[in-house]
């Protein structure tokens, strides 16, 4: 069985808790099978252990594997305690790390930085919405993407602006995400907010189109109205401004393609903002299931 998970509060307590390579396994195998052993194959849970204290085999399908099998570790030729450093920076970092920042840091080379971090924000993707935000909820747009006063004369207007749409519900959980086009926020909405619920919104026509299912209430930024009483998108405005100072000032750049990768990071670290940093370090541990390729990756 897996021994218990070790305690820290900082980069220093991580690096002295888990000095070498085996206490790394022996913590990743503590939080992958806190609620028992099982094979990543077939899921059985009647395993045999090797003398490396590394190794396993499944009684049922006979396959031998490491605790890394079926996670985004798996294949990687770094070391686990290196991986370790990496969910460090991007759980406890507000802003997170760039690339070139995390090869330096690390002794890799970029690619392999960029390659990880992509990893880890695969790893902190949403994986389901098992349920409707409701109560107080505000919803907004922003747009992401260079200014056109940053470009050549005869690029400028030539490539949209990605949209992403965010949702908040007072005291609880942050969604956003890319959405195709700013029409479509009303969907977006309507496919996350409990019928009911109070939304405020501004005055963008999608949100007043959807409005009569809920009790709506906007705001009029063009008459220089942010905020009426309670009523206010403030909240997703200030968040709004974190997300960019991650994407522009710490990236400086990112590919609509991988767009939702960069914000579904930022959300993932938002709505854990309360915990400590040895907490958020090991609940990204706990959620590394599923391989992510590099072909794939840059398909």
């Amino acid at each position: 069985m897996p021994s218990k998970q070790k305690e820290f509060t900082s980069l220093l307590e991580l690096q002295k808790a888990i000095p070498d390579e085996q206490s790394a396994v022996d913590h990743f195998t503590a939080i992958r099978w806190k609620n028992g052993e099982f094979c990543p194959d077939c899921g059985h849970d009647h395993l045999y252990h090797f003398g490396d204290k590394r190794t396993h085999k499944c009684a049922q399908c006979h396959l031998k594997f490491s605790i890394k099998v079926g996670t985004i570790f798996e294949d990687s030729k770094l070391p686990l305690r290196t991986w370790m450093l990496a969910v460090w920076f991007i759980s406890s970092h507000k802003k997170g790390i760039a690339s070139t920042q995390l090869a330096k840091d690390l002794g890799v080379t970029q690619k392999t930085a960029w390659f990880m971090m992509h990893r880890l924000r695969h790893a902190a993707r949403t994986r389901s919405f098992n349920r409707l935000l409701k109560g107080d909820v505000e919803a907004d747009e922003t747009f992401v993407g260079g200014s056109d006063m940053n470009r050549l004369t005869r690029h400028r207007g030539m490539k949209k602006k990605a949209v992403v749409i965010g949702l908040l519900e007072r005291n609880g959980e942050l969604r956003a995400h890319q959405i195709e086009r700013p029409g479509l926020v009303g969907k977006e909405v309507l496919k996350h907010v409990q019928v009911g619920s109070r939304l405020m919104t501004d005055e963008y026509t999608p949100y007043r189109t959807v409005g009569r299912f809920f009790v709506h209430e906007t705001v009029n930024h063009r008459s220089e109205e942010y905020a009426r009483g309670p009523v206010h998108v403030n909240t997703l405005e200030g968040y709004w401004s974190q997300l960019k100072r991650q994407i522009y000032g710490i990236h400086h750049w990112v590919s609509r393609k991988h767009l939702d990768r960069y914000v579904s990071e930022n959300v993932w670290r938002y709505n854990r903002r309360s915990l400590t940093e040895a907490f958020r370090f090991n609940e990204l541990l706990a959620i590394t299931d599923g391989r992510l390729k590099y072909a794939e990756l840059i398909a």
